[in-house]
């Protein structure tokens, strides 16, 4: 005898698609709860069974050797008719089971106990049940048992179910998020070009920079979902993909950069440098369609610190320009040079001009 619908068909297939579960691929904790179930109870099978519009779907099986059955078979749909726990003694004995051939054939299937898997609201989704070839009665404690795994098995469901309503609110935040960065940077770059002193247009030079070093932090963060650290490779890597589509004809961006760990914090400041250092030479190191290369190494020492050298090969410091007091910003790289725990060194080089420091990860420190 195939079931009749449930009373609140609808409002439990909705609840039941909510939980996105049907036709995923097997997973261990649900795989280890049926097993547990199997071994308490002492039968051939054991069953996580979901009861779609037309089916039964398995998100966990033992014994029995498949994912799904027609509902015109299935025990678990009258069971989600009746108590919250439901044991049938002897399937022949029953008349909704008479007539199913998985329990009149041979072997039929001749015990069932199955504890709903109940939704917050009452609504029954399916069961945990075990089954077995021969009539049986379960133990006060295997009934118990099944109940609390039942039990388990609607906690890692809700669990999933939260964690993907989190995903979708960070996807939300993060599209808010980048939208706010690239706005205010926006902004900021029109108020830099209407500013009428150097020093303001330095000034908001200087906070596109950090805008845009935050921007690409946030991105490589989110990208890698790794909480307060990030891999600086791949930001500093990032971040120099977008400098090198701005960068002027004839100017070679290369880049070399080992792998390394560090914190979000760390990586802001070392992306403001570098965003820094581009720009300036971008700006000033090749006047007059000159050709040449931006150069920026990142590597990461055994001890843990991390060397960073920026270097240009362009026309270098005019001779009357200290490279301790002037160029490249150097009170706000001073500045961010105190947030990386070391000693900014700006000089000339044979060709151009090289910025270095070198600083203890954080990972390294903190680990």
């Amino acid at each position: 005898m195939e079931a009749k619908p449930h009373p609140l068909q609808a409002d439990r297939l909705r609840a039941l698609y909510a939980y996105e579960v049907l036709d995923t691929d097997r997973e261990k904790d649900f795989n280890d709860i049926v097993e547990l179930a199997s071994a308490i109870c002492g039968t051939a099978i054991s069953v996580v069974n979901l009861i779609d519009e037309d089916r039964q779907w398995f998100k966990a099986e033992t014994g029995l050797g498949v994912r799904e059955t027609p509902l015109a078979t299935s025990i678990c749909s009258h069971a989600i008719l009746e108590a919250d726990f439901v044991e049938i003694y002897d399937t022949l004995a029953d008349p909704r089971m008479r007539d199913n051939p998985l329990c009149a054939g041979e072997p039929g299937l001749r015990f069932y106990a199955g504890a709903q898997l109940l939704t917050p609201e009452g609504l029954p989704l399916g069961t945990l049940c075990v089954l077995d070839y021969q009539p049986r009665e379960l133990t006060p404690l295997q009934r118990d048992t099944l109940r609390v795994l039942a039990q388990q098995v609607m906690a890692q469901l809700e669990m999933r179910k939260a964690l993907r309503a989190t995903t979708l609110l960070r996807q939300e935040v993060d599209h808010r998020v980048k939208n706010s960065l690239q706005s205010l940077g926006a902004y900021v770059r029109l108020q830099s070009r209407a500013a009428q002193s150097e020093e303001t247009r330095q000034a908001l030079a200087a906070t596109g920079s950090r805008i845009s070093a935050v921007a690409t932090l946030h991105e490589q963060l989110y990208l890698a979902d790794a909480g307060p650290t990030v891999a600086l490779d791949r930001y500093v890597a990032r971040l120099c993909g977008h400098l090198e589509i701005g960068a002027p004809e004839g100017i070679t961006l290369a880049v070399e950069v080992g792998s390394v760990t560090v914190g979000s914090r760390q990586a802001v400041a070392v992306g403001t440098l570098i965003n820094e250092f581009v720009a300036n030479s971008y700006k000033h190191a090749f006047p007059g369609g000159r050709s040449g290369t931006v150069s920026i190494s990142v590597r990461p020492q055994a001890d843990g610190m991390v060397h960073v050298t920026c270097r240009d090969d362009g026309i270098g410091l005019p001779a009357d320009v200290d490279a301790r007091s002037g160029g490249l910003g150097l009170q706000i790289a001073r500045m961010i040079g105190a947030e990386l725990q070391c000693e900014l060194v700006f000089e000339p080089a044979e060709r151009g001009v090289v910025l270095t420091f070198a600083f203890a990860a954080e990972e390294f420190r903190t680990g």
